[in-house]
């Protein structure tokens, strides 16, 4: 596929705020961290939420996120359309579908194919040509290591063999002007960031909380970290709760004793829940980085009201994909359409212009990005290259249109062939799905292009997923579904459609 057709030159937007007086424009803060599922809020189990959902929290701890839910407007049904780290921050930044976003796959060496498109039109880059100052903070994960380290020119970041973190610099950080952030690296007391300057600090102390520390210099604007006066938008990518999950090296200790004396009868309430498996131990330990994600999070919020910048500032907090922590048998925490994996957190707040509710709407993650640009008031300004909806007009509810989805696509990608040094060309599309207001239901292929399996569940009677509902005993269902399905990819332009692998496959 011909990528220049979908790009626009940056040269192309706007650069100036447009006779917009950008004091009156809102703040923007986008908080994710990695691999939190929608299940890890304990607001779920009570009045008010739980009748929205037919599945029991975890026994979490998040009183922050808990008291920001019932100041926001709260998504049900926000899937992770790619629910892996690399392709959601492609089409978060993008508003473009993986294929075209560049990141098909999680970002590391031997996958040189597998990295942001240096020419895409970023949500940053609208924000800045249109007088934001932009800041990233945290993990990055959409570019494909570079022999680029500033301390060791011509070397990777590390001697690691594949490597996986990355150095970012200047000419690829798409509009952002504060940088304090590094490609990936998991060890969560001890990270490392590259800063604006290409000068990496080791601080030694729990990422979420030193992040949080540097969010606050940014609202402060301690150090000059953005323009004084103009708006700004803010990413901010924790990597917890994501793994490792093993021991207190992993998380703080005053979180993991809210659940050391938990049994596993106590830990795991969804009933699809296998803990005979190896990964078992791992529950308090990730809900300990649940609950230092949400005490940090509380924090930031905080800050922002002591500064008294809360009024004019959209919040976000979302994550890029769920955990499956024991459910249904697997150890893969993500990747797959499960609800846990598939199903993520999305709560926006804006005083005044959002009401608290809520929404049973479904949000893809190329939505994010052309939503976030028109609630910022830049509808206009959203780049022809963003495939996915706006969805303004859902969280305003101010009277507009908005071309509200009945279903979302759900992309699983595998590496495609490898060369004699082992490098990853391509990819094997090995299975698509559809979720709508009922059902969910994903095709798997092989590589000898053979279904491998098919999955459907009723979410409404089923929504644990316990039950596979066999799809040549239900013909009118699984056509009904294969034609949304049809829909889905037919919009999203995959390769499933481009390559009629459907029509291959007889359904």
């Amino acid at each position: 596929m011909d990528m220049k057709k979908y790009l626009v030159p940056f040269s192309g937007l706007a650069l100036a705020a447009c006779g917009n007086n950008v004091r009156e424009m809102p703040n923007v803060i986008y908080v994710f961290p990695d691999q939190f599922r929608n299940q890890s809020l304990a607001f779920w189990n009570e009045d008010g939420y739980s009748g929205n959902v037919k599945w029991t929290a975890d026994p979490v701890h998040t009183p922050n996120l808990d008291r920001f839910a019932d100041e926001s407007a709260v998504l049900s049904r926000a899937f992770s359309t790619c629910p892996l780290s690399s392709p959601y921050r492609g089409m978060f930044l993008t508003g473009m579908y993986p294929e075209r976003s560049g990141v098909t796959l999680n970002c590391m060496a031997l996958r040189p194919e597998s990295t942001l498109n240096p020419d895409a039109v970023c949500i940053s880059d609208v924000f800045a040509a249109n007088g934001y100052s932009c800041g990233y903070i945290g993990k990055l994960h959409a570019e494909t290591p570079m022999k680029n380290d500033p301390a060791n020119p011509g070397h990777y970041v590390s001697d690691r063999n594949p490597e996986w973190d990355a150095y970012t610099p200047p000419e690829r950080r798409h509009g952002f002007s504060y940088w304090y952030s590094y490609g990936t690296y998991d060890v969560h007391k001890d990270p490392h960031y590259w800063d604006t300057d290409g000068v990496r600090h080791d601080p030694e102390e729990y990422s979420v909380r030193h992040e949080t520390d540097k969010a606050i210099e940014f609202l402060r604007n301690e150090n000059g970290e953005r323009k004084k006066d103009a708006p700004f938008f803010l990413a901010l990518a924790y990597n917890p709760p994501h793994s490792p999950y093993e021991s207190l090296d992993d998380c703080m200790e005053e979180d993991y004793d809210l659940y050391r004396d938990m049994t596993y009868e106590e830990l795991y309430v969804r009933e699809n829940a296998d803990t005979t498996l190896s990964k078992a131990p791992s529950a308090r330990y990730y809900f300990a980085n649940v609950t230092g994600v949400d005490r940090e999070f509380g924090r930031l919020l905080d800050e922002l009201e002591r500064l008294g910048l809360e009024k004019n500032t959209i919040v976000v907090f979302t994550s890029d994909h769920g955990e499956t922590m024991c459910s249904q048998g697997t150890l893969d925490p993500k990747n797959s359409i499960y609800t846990e994996s598939f199903n993520v957190p999305f709560m926006i707040r804006y005083p005044r212009k959002i009401r608290h509710r809520v929404d049973s709407t479904m949000l893809s993650t190329t939505d994010i990005m052309p939503t976030m640009l028109a609630l910022a008031g830049l509808e206009d300004k959203i780049p022809h290259t963003a495939e996915g909806r706006n969805l303004a007009p859902v969280f305003l509810e101010n009277g507009k249109e908005c071309d509200i989805p009945d279903a979302v696509l759900y992309i699983r990608n595998l590496d495609g062939k490898k060369d004699k040094d082992g490098i990853v060309h391509g990819i094997f599309p090995e299975a698509r799905g559809v979720k709508t207001g009922r059902y969910t239901m994903e095709i798997a292929i092989d590589r000898d292009m053979n279904i491998k399996r098919v999955l459907i569940f009723d979410d409404w009677n089923d929504p644990y997923q316990m039950t596979n509902i066999p799809y040549r005993e239900n013909p009118e269902l699984f056509a009904g579904l294969c034609a949304e399905l049809r829909e889905k990819l037919e919009e999203a332009n995959d390769i499933w459609y481009r390559e009629g692998i459907m029509d291959s496959l007889g359904l």
